[in-house]
């Protein structure tokens, strides 16, 4: 009870509730866009398994705050850089959303006749093998945001309750804008485009972070918010010429 009537506890709590989500955007960018490939009756419950993923990982993160710890000790020295466990994770998923983000912006910008092609192909493998790949690809990506989450949070607040509560409290928002916000990229193949351009800045950021050097993401939320504002007004003009 004292917890519960600690001004400072709801302040941190909000706080880092606020962060959780901030630093969640890119995961609900990626999970939207993974499960725009899905048959539409499948989409709703991979988004919920993919950010309730999100969740478990965090929470569990949190709950070996010891583990979590150790993995900033350097392993190895490559090229006078010293290499932590944490470093291997933010590397890999870096390149792995690199590689991701430019496969679907080939995919929907360069390959529309390879996909009118391989449509039946695409149709028999949108079955469970596409649907259980698309969520292990959302959990590989999912374990890299959570060590970066878990680690703000860390440096934030001391108190484990209030981290869980606020990892909790931003995946349930996550999860209540996730369909709108994926419905609204798959209706405007810009937006798409965009958004997967930001998803390869994250890449490189955690890429760029693996190897000590830190890039503030304020940087990339404020270059993307601008390129949105700018096909945001786009979209409107499109929409008066259409409407005329």
């Amino acid at each position: 009870m004292e917890m519960l009537t600690d001004p400072n506890i709801w302040i941190a709590f909000f706080m880092l509730a606020a962060l959780e989500i901030v630093l969640g955007i890119d995961n609900i960018i990626f999970i939207s866009i993974l499960v725009g490939r899905l048959p539409a009756e499948n989409r709703d419950l991979a988004r919920r398994l993919g950010l309730g993923f999100a969740m478990v990982s965090r929470i569990a993160l949190l709950f070996s705050l010891a583990w979590v710890m150790t993995l900033t000790t350097p392993i190895f020295t490559l090229l006078a850089q010293e290499i932590s466990g944490r470093d291997l994770i933010l590397l890999g998923g870096g390149l792995f959303l690199l590689y991701k983000a430019s496969h679907e912006i080939f995919m929907e910008v360069e390959a529309h006749q390879t996909k009118e092609v391989s449509a039946g192909v695409d149709t028999v493998k949108a079955g469970a093998t596409l649907f259980w790949g698309t969520i292990v690809q959302i959990g590989i990506v999912d374990i890299v945001f959570s060590l970066d989450s878990v680690i703000t949070a860390v440096g934030m607040v001391d108190e484990i309750g209030v981290m869980v509560a606020a990892v909790i409290a931003s995946v349930a928002v996550m999860m209540f804008a996730a369909k709108p916000i994926g419905e609204f990229v798959d209706r405007h193949p810009s937006i798409k485009v965009l958004a997967l351009a930001f998803l390869t800045m994250v890449g490189t950021l955690l890429v760029a972070e693996a190897f000590d050097v830190h890039v503030p993401k304020a940087y990339v939320y404020i270059a993307m918010l601008f390129s949105l504002s700018v096909e945001a007004l786009n979209i409107r003009a499109r929409s008066k010429r259409v409407a005329a």
